[in-house]
């Protein structure tokens, strides 16, 4: 179970989805905003 949590923990961390949305082709602006929002929003919730 804790190898589970450090693989999601890693997935949806910020900055790799900040590096995926940048491999899809957003522009470096709109993918830090969109992790900013999706940190604050979502990221923390989970953790918790």
């Amino acid at each position: 179970m804790k190898n589970m949590r450090c693989q999601l923990q890693h997935y949806l961390n910020p900055l790799h989805v900040y590096c995926r949305l940048q491999q899809a082709g957003l522009a470096e602006p709109l993918a830090r905003r969109l992790c900013e929002v999706y940190e604050r929003s979502v990221y923390r919730h989970i953790l918790a």
